[in-house]
């Protein structure tokens, strides 16, 4: 740990609920820095979370799917360095999976608001402040990129690319760049009113090791790829899923 660590701040967005939560909540410590900025809409859901963690994590309430969500953010951080951006943001805001000819536009519109722009949105403001050479961006993926649905898989798929490009981009200033696409995880608000013991055990069994992870099996990961230590691992798809999705099958 050094001095400088303890100068800068990390960035979690989508904190206030699951993996979010259980990303700021070991993201400075492993990391070794002094403040904790977490970013969500809800400001009373993020004020206790901050209250929860202790006075090093700072919320900021912001619709990152807007410029001026993002801009409130580099606000906060007042022009400090930023060591860590953790990009989790998102959710699936198509679950039915609208079929209709007149809905479908607004249906892969949503889930783009959702899951791109705030990861591209925030990324682009921030991008400035990392810390040159030692910054990481993780951005929360899905294995739905992989094996849909639709509009929420292609949204998760097209961040993919998106982080491919910012590694290249970044490598020579040794800032790294990675996704993190989990499977199923458990104790999150992502599935709503569709979770029940049926739809559990459901999800559960897509894994060989028949249970779905919990958000601190995420956050481990997450911040493994946001430590110094990792300075060599850029432009990745990290998969955490149990096995559910295995490159050979």
């Amino acid at each position: 740990m050094t001095a400088a660590a303890k100068d800068g701040v990390a960035v979690v967005s989508g904190a206030a609920t699951g993996i979010g939560r259980a990303i700021a909540a070991r993201i400075g410590e492993h990391r070794g820095i002094g403040e904790v900025v977490i970013v969500g809409r809800r400001a009373d859901r993020l004020a206790a979370v901050a209250e929860q963690l202790g006075p090093h994590v700072v919320p900021v309430a912001a619709d990152l799917s807007e410029p001026g969500g993002a801009r409130a953010v580099l606000a906060a951080i007042g022009g400090r360095v930023v060591d860590v951006l953790v990009n989790n943001a998102g959710g699936n805001v198509d679950p039915q999976r609208v079929q209709e000819l007149d809905a479908l536009p607004e249906a892969w519109h949503s889930n783009v608001r959702a899951n791109v722009l705030p990861a591209v949105l925030l990324t682009q403001a921030l991008l400035p402040l990392l810390r040159r050479p030692g910054g990481r961006i993780v951005t929360v993926g899905s294995v739905a990129a992989e094996r849909g649905p639709a509009t929420y898989g292609g949204a998760k798929a097209a961040l993919y690319p998106w982080s491919t490009e910012l590694a290249v981009r970044l490598a020579r200033d040794q800032v790294t760049v990675n996704v993190v696409a989990p499977g199923y995880v458990t104790d999150t608000e992502f599935y709503g009113e569709r979770m029940s013991q049926e739809f559990h055990d459901g999800r559960a069994r897509l894994s060989p090791m028949n249970r779905g992870a919990s958000p601190g099996e995420v956050a481990a990961t997450v911040c493994h790829l946001a430590a110094p230590e990792a300075g060599f691992i850029t432009g990745q798809v990290v998969h955490v899923n149990g096995g559910a999705l295995l490159p050979r099958t």
